[in-house]
């Protein structure tokens, strides 16, 4: 199932739906203005919370957390010790790790668990600038997560660059 990201409207107490394929509303991204770090909540099209994205703070390196009924569900980092500038990994607070590798600021790269895509994130699909794709190849993938990785993923390389 894919997914449309329209992508200028990622600030910080912007609200924007994400549809899926055929048009719908599938989810909706409420960022939290006024907070002391980043917040993101991803709700379904009923206004239940699915997600809760969060700028780690205290931290040595960048890093956002992914929780879920108030529990931490995931933690994202720029990997280490990499060649590729644009790798990332997102621990699974079971110890399940997730890579996320490619052309982030490009808004081209996968989401993949021990060598099987979950998830291809791209532009190509679309013509419209600033939006992309967040393609969930497997039906049985959380669909929800992959689309806060996404975001929490995109959000850390754009602060990088700006810094």
């Amino acid at each position: 199932m894919k997914y449309l990201v329209r992508d200028k409207i990622l600030a910080v107490g912007d609200d924007y739906w994400i549809e899926d394929e055929y048009g719908r509303h599938a989810f909706l991204v409420d960022g939290k203005a006024l907070r002391l770090r980043d917040t993101l909540e991803l709700k379904d099209p009923d206004g239940r919370i699915l997600a809760v994205l969060r700028q780690k703070m205290l931290s040595l390196r960048d890093a956002m957390t992914i929780e879920r009924d108030d529990r931490v569900l995931a933690t994202i980092r720029r990997k280490r010790l990499s060649l590729l500038r644009n790798h990332f990994r997102v621990t699974l607070v079971e110890g399940t790790v997730l890579d996320v590798s490619g052309r982030i600021l490009d808004r081209e790269f996968t989401v993949e668990y021990e060598g099987e895509l979950l998830a291809h994130i791209s532009r190509q699909w679309f013509h419209v600038r600033d939006t992309y794709a967040v393609n969930v190849v497997r039906e049985d993938a959380d669909a929800a997560l992959l689309i806060a990785v996404a975001v929490c993923v995109i959000r850390m390389a754009e602060r990088e660059r700006e810094h």
